[in-house]
């Protein structure tokens, strides 16, 4: 991105985005980590970081057909997975929080995350 110059930030605002309005998404992006370095007045690129790593996934179940019978199988989940995962929760988990703005929206989400 071209702020804070990170592929992980940059991939969080694609996923964001609607209708291919990416000024929009990067202006959230951007109004909710300033939100977020005033209230936790933490470093706000690393408490992403943080935030996406306490969402990611270490497993997840598969369905594994044996015979006639579906099994639910555990099998670890693959680091680009994981990420993209935690990406679609955040996100997910930010829509559906009560406040007015999205940006306050994911603020709130990404402190309550890390």
């Amino acid at each position: 991105d071209p702020k804070f110059g990170d592929q992980v930030l940059s991939k969080f605002m694609n996923n964001l985005m609607l209708d291919g309005k990416k000024a929009v998404a990067e202006g959230i992006v951007y109004s909710a980590l300033d939100t977020v370095e005033t209230k936790a007045k933490a470093d706000p690129v690393q408490l992403f970081h943080d935030a996406l790593n306490n969402v990611k996934p270490q497993v997840e179940v598969r369905s594994r057909r044996v015979g006639g019978a579906t099994y639910q199988v555990p099998v670890e989940v693959r680091p680009e997975r994981a990420q993209a995962l935690a990406i679609r929760w955040l996100i997910s988990a930010a829509r559906g929080r009560p406040e007015t703005t999205m940006s306050a929206r994911l603020s709130g989400e990404l402190m309550d995350a890390a």
